[in-house]
């Protein structure tokens, strides 16, 4: 197994752990600390890319495993912090479940559409769009767990901002599933 492999298997790994620490509240700054584990665990999405395109290590695991971790890992983030909390109600209020509802369809329906590329023999690539949209899903979240700790939450400047980013995120996961689907619709039609 491949260093970017193994970096793919470490952020699955940092995703119960992220969560564990969310909800141990007996820990002093716990959102801080899952923010921190958070962090890495997208940094590994990062690295895990970089190194494998520069030193031509890319895998069928890895092609397989990289972007269910991605997707795991945010998706995991947006639903434990729209359930409330001990210490005070949920970092991402009600109206938020519709931020969260469209990112984790977006997934949904371009992983399907990923699968019925694969099966033509295609591999659609993540583009430009992409990437900036999932940048902006990680620092939205990071920046409303560590606004959990540092202040109360509901109306706070920086759960203000991670409601923002995180509603920038919501916009370009709408453009970069459109784009997706529009540049390869090709991949939808029968073959004869």
């Amino acid at each position: 197994m491949n260093l970017p492999n193994k970096l793919t298997i470490l952020r699955i790994i940092m995703i119960p752990i992220f969560v564990a620490v969310f909800y141990l509240t007996m820990i002093p700054y716990n959102y801080v600390i899952s923010a921190v584990i958070f962090a890495l665990a997208a940094f590994t999405d990062f690295l895990d890319g970089y190194i494998a395109r520069k030193y031509k290590l890319v895998t069928n695991l890895g092609k397989f495993l990289d972007p269910i971790a991605d997707k795991v890992l945010v998706s995991t983030a947006l639903i434990i912090m729209l359930l409330p909390y001990p210490s005070e109600s949920q970092i991402v209020p009600f109206y938020g479940a519709i931020a969260v509802a469209i990112i984790l369809a977006r997934e949904l329906i371009v992983s399907g559409f990923r699968i019925v590329a694969a099966s033509n023999g295609k591999v659609l690539a993540a583009d430009k769009s992409g990437k900036v949209k999932t940048f902006l899903q990680d620092v939205s979240i990071l920046v409303l767990l560590v606004g959990a700790d540092i202040t109360p939450v509901m109306f706070t400047g920086l759960n203000l901002v991670g409601l923002i980013l995180l509603g920038l995120a919501t916009i370009l996961t709408i453009i970069s599933g459109v784009e997706c689907i529009v540049k390869n619709i090709d991949v939808l039609k029968d073959s004869k």
